[in-house]
């Protein structure tokens, strides 16, 4: 599975982005589509994830202004962020977990990471 993201930039703080992933190949069933982020010194952490039995979360720091979608037959996921501040900066990264055809075994899979800077 490949991981394709796009939409990082530079934005005020304040301002809004909207970050989308979408995912390519084969012989795989995609079982969550998240998205995680890294700033520098930091470790990397989950932003925000869905699941294919409907259910979502998001981490604390972004409840309420952050917001995941997915489209599990089409393999896309976005996140709508509103209200972006400083501390929003980081490089975001697209994540899935799915499992081969006829495997229970789930497999992580991330794109390249795409950058989010917030200016004060």
């Amino acid at each position: 599975v490949q991981l394709q993201a796009s939409g990082g930039g530079l934005v005020q703080a304040g301002g809004s982005l909207r970050l989308s992933c979408a995912a390519s190949g084969t012989g795989f069933t995609i079982r969550a589509m998240a998205w995680y982020r890294q700033a520098p010194g930091n470790e990397r952490e989950l932003v925000a994830e869905f699941t294919g039995d409907g259910r979502s979360r998001y981490a604390e720091s972004v409840e309420g202004r952050f917001f995941i979608s997915t489209d599990f037959a089409k393999k896309t996921v976005n996140l709508q962020m509103n209200s972006l501040k400083p501390e929003d900066t980081a490089v975001y990264y697209c994540n899935t977990r799915a499992t081969r055809w006829g495997r229970s075994y789930q497999h992580d899979f991330w794109g390249q990471g795409t950058l989010v800077t917030v200016s004060s």
